[in-house]
Formats: C-alpha cells, structure tokens, sequence
C-alpha cells in the first residue's frame, strides 16, 4: 500500500480495529478501498471519519450525481489519485458527463449543460479558491437545496478533503490502480 505507513495485517488487528473494519466491510461501501487501511493505524479516527463518510457518500440529500460531481471536483483540487481514480467511474455511472469530468481533471470549469451541476461546481469551487462561498452563490445553493443540503454539501466536501489530505500524506492508491490521472 505505502511506504509510509506501517504493515497492516487484518490477522493482527486489535478488536477496535476489527469493529471498525466490520462496520465498513458489511456497510453500503462494502471494501476498504480508499483511506481506511491508513486511518485504521488510529481506530477511533477510522471509526468516526468512515462515519461521518457514509453519511456524506450516501444520505446528503444530493443526487448521487451531484455529490460525485463535488468529489471529482475535491479530488481534482487536491490532486488526489486515489480519489479520483475510485470516484470517477461511479460519477460516469451517476451521470456526470466525461467531458466535463475530464475538463475539471485538467483544473478548468466546464461549460455545464446542468445548471445543478454548475452551481455545485461553482459552490465547491468558490470554498477552495477564496475560502468563502459568495452570497450571490450561497443564495443559489439555498434557493434550489435547502439549508440543511448545503450544510451537508459543506460536510462531504470537507469529508473528501479529509480523505485526499489522507491519501495524499500517506502516498496511497487505489486497489487495482496502475496509471496516475495527475502529473507527480
């Protein structure tokens, strides 16, 4: 997995561990792909964060193509292969199209054929760049989800930021990942 984090053997696995584990692997997420093999080195964080994941992957209010638009958006802000390399084909499958999923990877703002899709990327993009999202977008956001989404929006992009600062520290990939969407 990484060089930077010790050896995990799931036959060595303390019981908060193996709770943890457990809830994943019998949880909507069913594998361990992602940060989870890293976060489980502090089995309290793994435990709270793949919490807290599941619910911003699963129950924000979003359509599933939305949320995975603002992943694409986060994995592409943070570069994170991982990330990206995992959500890409589920945002497809949600659809996202694969030339605006493309054209973010680049670092650029599609011309959105959804006015949804751009106010997320708008949204997302605002946060990241200037730490604040405007009034005029917050508004929007408002207007068209509600203030409980766009609380929830705000969880699963920090969520997600969480999961690529993790991939990214711990120099992580994907299982099964043999090529990089980002330059190194």
């Amino acid at each position: 997995m990484t060089e930077r984090l010790p050896h995990f053997e799931l036959s060595d696995a303390t019981p908060e561990q193996k709770a943890v584990l457990d809830e994943i692997l019998s949880g909507p997420r069913g594998n361990l792909n992602g940060p989870f093999l890293g976060w489980i080195h502090s089995p309290e964080l793994a435990q709270q964060a793949q919490r807290l994941g599941a619910f911003c992957r699963y129950r924000t209010g979003l359509p599933l193509r939305l949320s995975e638009l603002a992943i694409l958006v986060t994995a592409a802000r943070w570069q994170a292969q991982a990330e990206w390399y995992i959500h890409y084909p589920i945002a497809l499958e949600a659809g996202v199209a694969e030339a605006d999923a493309e054209v973010i990877r680049q670092g650029h703002r599609p011309s959105f054929a959804d006015a949804d899709d751009a106010l997320i990327y708008d949204f997302a993009s605002e946060l990241y760049d200037t730490k604040r999202v405007s009034d005029t977008t917050y508004r929007k956001a408002v207007g068209r989800f509600g203030h409980q989404v766009v609380i929830n929006l705000v969880g699963l992009l920090g969520y997600y930021a969480l999961v690529a600062m993790t991939m990214n520290v711990f120099d992580m990939r994907a299982v099964g990942q043999a090529s990089l969407p980002f330059a190194e």
